[in-house]
């Protein structure tokens, strides 16, 4: 399914990215440039990584508040 329209990035997209180290929105942003434009996929991205990252037993980096 696509998650990000404005730069053609699927699931599947994400979910390799992750295998190969994304993980993070940001990371997600700097290799596939999810969310760098409307932002409507944000949330979608987010939740596709965090998925991936959970089946695959991939750690995640969660910002901490000061």
């Amino acid at each position: 399914m696509y998650v990000c329209i404005c730069h053609g990035v699927t699931d599947k997209d994400i979910r390799t990215a992750a295998s190969n180290g994304a993980h993070s929105l940001e990371a997600l942003s700097e290799q596939l440039n999810v969310a760098t434009c409307c932002g409507r996929c944000a949330e979608c991205a987010g939740e596709v990584l965090h998925d991936a990252i959970r089946s695959a037993d991939l750690p995640t980096r969660r910002a901490v508040a000061a």
